[in-house]
């Protein structure tokens, strides 16, 4: 296989690109809305008779507000690896892009781990965000309790606490 990568903003992909990564990713409404406007890493496989997508992940800009201050933040979404392909470093290559990306051109990373994947996002350097979590939403800052222990956060060159409070903007679906 000759796998080859390609980082694209959402704006250059093609209409079969982007039905191929969200064929890939089987993404409901809400979550792929989320990918969109962003930066794309993608690994496609040219041997399988034609180019397959193989690999994805997306970083798209948000609002986290920590400490009084609001920080741009690089925040990793739609990171998959087709079934057949998984176990040969394509997740690894799309997210060292994407942390890449995020050192060069926000004040810090942010995801929420899916269960099972914190120890993942540990040995590359994330941090569990300890502290609650709150969306400002449409009525007004709410707690997320819920997403609490779920968001990881990549630091950069704000000095941050993790233990304090972390509020997201708001978005439809999924708020972290």
């Amino acid at each position: 296989m000759t796998p080859h990568v390609r980082t694209a903003h959402t704006a250059e992909l093609s209409t079969p690109t982007l039905r191929a990564i969200r064929g890939l990713l089987g993404l409901a409404e809400h979550d792929w809305d989320h990918t969109l406007g962003g930066l794309h890493t993608m690994v496609w496989d040219s041997d399988s008779g034609g180019d397959r997508l193989i690999a994805h992940g997306a970083v798209v800009q948000r609002r986290l507000i920590h400490a009084g201050r609001a920080l741009r933040t690089g925040y990793v979404e739609a990171l998959g690896v087709h079934p057949d392909h998984r176990g040969r470093g394509h997740g690894r290559t799309v997210t060292g892009v994407l942390e890449r990306v995020i050192a060069a051109a926000y004040d810090l990373g942010a995801l929420s781990a899916r269960p099972g994947t914190a120890p993942y996002w540990q040995d590359r350097g994330w941090q569990p965000w300890q502290g609650r979590t709150w969306a400002l939403t449409p009525m007004g800052i709410a707690r997320t309790e819920e997403w609490d222990g779920t968001v990881h956060i990549l630091p950069g060159p704000v000095p941050l606490d993790t233990t304090g409070e972390l509020v997201c903007d708001w978005r439809d679906g999924d708020i972290w």
